[in-house]
């Protein structure tokens, strides 16, 4: 294994920081995560637990980090595709070691310089949280053992709110930040509409949606965590989002 990876974050920017990141390179390996091979019997009682708790909740498959680097404003990951369970004990551990969660954030503007995002339904793994609409990678956001970041976020986006990013103006840079060994990948996409129409926009698509994921947008034109229930994730992107002007 090259030694720019590592299990831990020596050389990364401080968590809860945004900083730029000029290119993402994530390679998915075969077989299984030494995570899900060393706890598999905890991750089965946990998902029983969880099922209980929510029989809503559906085992499918996601890309978990096994190690990450970041370098010269570069991010590189290898992981495996793992099922949703295993992350969702994962999730639950105090020191989360033994895997790393990156995901992609589109994070979607309008021209009166406010930001949409979802609220999450009461039957999802996130009830009631607010964040822009994502979700992990998945075995359809590969391409030649690569993650394809822009595809997921663009599938993301259609399938939660309708809204189709081909539409919109991306940002020039890719942006991260971290927080409790989770790596959120944003890039800024703006659309020629304003904030209300495109809740309404949002509003109209969840009437036809076939999978009732979300329970509404919303509309954030501040950097107030009070504001909703954010999911921790979003903290770092408001604050940068609303405290910087040059942001592309």
């Amino acid at each position: 294994m090259n030694s720019i990876f590592s299990e831990e974050f020596a050389g990364w920017p401080p968590e809860q920081t945004v900083f730029p990141v000029a290119k993402v390179d994530l390679r998915v390996l075969d077989g299984e995560h030494p995570y899900r091979v060393s706890r598999r019997d905890e991750i089965a009682a946990n998902w029983e637990a969880e099922v209980k708790a929510n029989p809503a909740l559906f085992d499918g498959r996601m890309v978990f980090q096994h190690r990450l680097a970041f370098g010269e404003d570069e991010i590189r990951g290898q992981g495996y595709v793992i099922p949703f369970s295993t992350f969702m004990y994962w999730r639950r551990q105090q020191d989360r070691t033994g895997g790393m969660h990156l995901f992609s954030y589109p994070v979607i503007e309008t021209s009166d310089n406010a930001l949409v995002a979802i609220r999450m339904g009461a039957h999802t793994a996130n009830p009631g949280q607010v964040y822009f609409a994502a979700g992990s990678l998945e075995p359809e956001d590969i391409a030649s053992g690569v993650c394809d970041l822009e595809f997921n976020m663009r599938r993301e986006v259609l399938e939660e709110t309708g809204l189709d990013l081909a539409h919109s103006t991306p940002g020039d840079s890719y942006y991260a930040s971290r927080f409790r060994r989770t790596v959120t990948v944003m890039r800024l996409y703006r659309f020629d509409l304003t904030a209300d129409e495109l809740v309404e926009r949002i509003a109209a698509h969840m009437l036809v949606a076939e999978d009732k994921e979300i329970a509404g947008a919303v509309a954030i034109r501040s950097a107030d965590h009070s504001a909703y229930p954010y999911n921790v994730a979003m903290l770092p992107v408001i604050d940068w989002y609303f405290g910087n002007p040059d942001k592309t």
